[in-house]
């Protein structure tokens, strides 16, 4: 069970830990999210700047277009040409976009993601940054864009279709960047479910938990971006970094990455299962014999040795002392 206020003290104090590093990455995050298009409105500034008689020439050729076209002394022709290069351009634009957000900024996310976990057990300098590119190595890139593809592309469909489900969806699938940043190889469809099983029973905190950051972002946004730069895309990132830490420690399957601080989860994951496998595969056959491991139960008739074939109702039987008297075997 977690609380918000818990996250959010965990997030704070990650935050004072590491600031610079964290809004460094959180600035890379924005600017794969968001930066290309301010890059291209910056370029066509320098462009109209760049010369002065130029822009006015270019000014007065667009005006003789525009001229033109509403006095009708235009060809159809030459219209569906120029329609057809928008377009062109438009697509081509479209398509470029659509690549580098796959396989560009969707690893560079995974990247920030994994710096932020790495951020939830220790420091973390500005000099560790490289973690960005976390994935970038043989053996984690392909797998990680194919499953951040998947993961937008089921998102996407499922919007498409449903606005709600698809919201539901999002939800579900919350979890998989830290689980494909914690481990890049991991199989897609375990990912996929690892999340599932991760966000079942909490997707209705985890949206009470997005809630709770719209004062956050509209003071964000009177101050112009500088407090949502500088504190509140930090101190959320990391609420929801710690969310998945706490999140994880209820998986079923023993995915983690040992060196990230998760080898008690995983310890405590490995032991349960295999201690319900173990009772199980006893409870199915009472009669099993195990020489080479043999259980570690009290032999009543061999004092102080082991018995090497499980009986189940051991502890139940009773045996009797020099006296004849019936005593439990378990006093």
């Amino acid at each position: 069970m977690w609380t918000r206020s818990v996250l959010k003290e965990k997030a704070k104090s990650a935050f004072a830990r590491s600031r610079w590093g964290l809004i460094l990455c959180c600035l890379i995050l924005s600017v794969v999210s968001g930066g290309f298009s301010g890059g291209t409105s910056g370029y066509t500034r320098n462009m109209q700047n760049s010369n002065g008689s130029a822009g006015t020439e270019e000014a007065q050729t667009y005006a003789n277009i525009f001229k033109n076209f509403s006095n009708g002394d235009v060809s159809p022709e030459v219209i569906t040409t120029i329609l057809a290069v928008f377009i062109g351009v438009m697509l081509a634009a479209m398509v470029v976009s659509i690549i580098l957000s796959i396989f560009v900024m969707n690893p560079l996310m995974v990247g920030c993601t994994r710096y932020m976990e790495e951020a939830c057990y220790e420091q973390k300098k500005v000099g560790d940054l490289g973690l960005v590119g976390y994935v970038f190595k043989k053996g984690r890139y392909g797998n990680s864009v194919k499953t951040i593809f998947l993961m937008q592309l089921y998102e996407f469909l499922w919007t498409l279709l449903f606005i709600i489900p698809g919201i539901i969806k999002a939800y579900e699938y919350r979890m998989i960047p830290y689980i494909v940043a914690e481990n890049p190889e991991i199989d897609t469809k375990k990912a996929f479910e690892l999340s599932k099983e991760m966000m079942t029973g909490n997707k209705m905190d985890a949206f009470v938990l997005d809630l709770s950051f719209i004062g956050w972002h509209l003071l964000g946004i009177l101050t112009c971006g500088i407090l949502e730069i500088f504190y509140v895309m930090p101190y959320e990132y990391m609420t929801n970094a710690f969310l998945y830490d706490t999140l994880k420690q209820n998986a079923s399957f023993d995915y983690f990455d040992h060196n990230l601080g998760a080898k008690t989860y995983a310890s405590a994951a490995a032991y349960d299962t295999y201690q319900q496998n173990y009772q199980d595969a006893y409870q199915n056959d009472a009669n099993n014999t195990y020489e080479e491991e043999p259980l570690p139960v009290d032999d009543p008739n061999q004092r102080g040795g082991w018995m090497p074939v499980y009986n189940p109702d051991q502890s139940n039987n009773t045996s009797q002392d020099d006296s004849g008297s019936d005593t439990n075997s378990d006093l």
